[in-house]
Formats: structure tokens, C-alpha cells, sequence
């Protein structure tokens, strides 16, 4: 897909990366308009509201969510700055306006957003309230609409449930892979150490596992919401 517009939909600063760092850097290169969104600040909950330590944290965050986008391609980016974690706190109306108006302004060909089966609830809100504002034939420039992945918040979710993520595409990374592990390496705060599922080993071992799931060597996995499977 030359020249599409693609728009990411993350609950927070790293999601863009883990979820889809290397498709993003392989779009770019076919020269995609690729703009992210992140509804979550990702960095209050682990403070009191009132610490001013928090605008210190959410800043950092930001510049390293900028680092990381000039290693992808990616060419421009929001924060809203909702407070971490603390989604389902928030009316679903202001979510809901908030994604509404990026789609309206940016008109993207392809939406990527988390998968409404993870652990975190910012993930699931943020993928329910893309579904709810893309209803089928509001916005008929829309293809189509891709879930991702989150090493340790969608393999971590152990509810008995039938529903859970399962990927249907599969994209060839091989060339892409180091570019994502470089992105991901500038949010430090937020890689931990191996055998954890978010570190740099970690993340490297999913992409192996995804490749061989689907005949490749690296492979991110998404999994079609709605539309047409074709991203590259």
C-alpha cells in the first residue's frame, strides 16, 4: 500500500513498538503517512496524582515516543495525556471524540489498535472505542482495521475464554526487526530484563515465533478486525 495513510491508535508511548514498530518502519519506506495517537499519558498510575514528579515522567516519555518515531518513519504524533491505566475512569464519549476527530482530520486507509483480549484495560478500551467510532460505512475510506499484539499484556491474560488473539496476517519483518528493537530500546523505563516477555530478548523471540508460525524468519502477527487483510 504506497502512499497510504495509516493511523495507529496506542494506549500508550511504547505500544506504537511493540505492537507494529516494524510494519510502521516497513510502510514508511514504501512512503506511508503514518500518524499515531496515544490516549494514555502511560505514566501517572505509578505515581500520586498530585506528585510533580508525573509531568517529568510523562515528558520523558514523550521525547522518547519522538526518538522512536524518527527510527521508524513515523511522521507525526499525539499525546491526549489520559491518565494511565485509568481508562475505564474516563467517559467513553470523550474517548470515543477524541479518536473520532484524528479519523475525520487524517482520513487513514488502514487503523492499527491493540486487541481487545489483553490484560491491560487501556488496551481493551482502546480497541473497543476504535470498533464503536468505525462502525461499517461511516467512514468509507477506511480498509481495513488491525489488531496487535502486546508482549506481556496479550500472551498474560489467563481468563477461560474461547476469545482470545489470534493472528490471521502475518508480516515479513526480517529487514525490519532491528529498526524495531532500536525504537524499542529508547523507552528504558519500560524494558525489563530477560525472561521477561517486554524485553529486548524477548520481544526478538516473539518475532521468531510469529515467523515460523507463518513460514518467515521474523513476522509481526495482527489479527483482521474488519476489511481487507493486505498491509504492505
Amino acid at each position: 500500500m504506497k502512499n497510504s495513510k495509516i493511523l495507529v491508535i496506542a494506549a500508550h508511548p511504547d505500544d506504537e513498538v511493540l505492537g507494529c514498530g516494524a510494519t510502521i518502519a516497513k510502510l514508511s519506506k514504501k512512503n506511508s503517512n503514518i500518524r499515531v495517537i496515544f490516549l494514555s499519558d502511560g505514566e501517572t498510575s505509578r505515581l500520586k496524582p498530585e506528585n510533580n514528579k508525573n509531568k517529568t515522567l510523562i515528558k520523558n516519555r514523550e521525547n522518547q515516543a519522538k526518538k522512536a518515531a524518527k527510527i521508524l518513519g513515523i511522521r507525526s504524533l499525539k499525546f491526549y495525556r489520559l491518565p494511565d491505566n485509568a481508562l475505564d475512569k474516563v467517559p467513553l464519549i470523550k474517548i470515543n471524540k477524541i479518536i473520532e476527530t484524528e479519523i475525520k482530520k487524517f482520513r487513514p486507509r488502514v487503523i492499527f489498535t491493540h486487541s481487545n483480549h489483553d490484560l491491560n484495560v487501556d488496551h481493551i478500551i482502546a480497541h473497543n472505542s476504535t470498533i464503536t467510532v468505525c462502525r461499517p460505512f461511516k467512514f468509507k475510506f477506511i480498509n481495513s482495521i488491525f489488531a496487535f499484539e502486546i508482549s506481556s499484556s496479550t500472551e498474560s491474560n489467563f481468563k477461560i475464554s474461547k476469545k482470545k488473539f489470534f493472528p490471521n496476517v502475518f508480516v515479513d519483518i526480517k529487514k525490519e526487526i532491528k529498526k524495531k528493537l532500536k525504537a524499542l530500546a529508547i523507552y528504558k523505563n519500560e524494558i525489563e530484563k530477560w525472561p521477561h516477555p517486554r524485553s529486548i530478548k524477548g520481544v526478538k523471540i516473539l518475532s521468531n515465533y510469529r515467523g515460523f508460525q507463518s513460514g518467515l524468519e521474523c513476522a509481526e502477527a495482527f489479527q483482521l478486525i474488519r476489511g481487507n487483510k493486505t498491509i504492505i
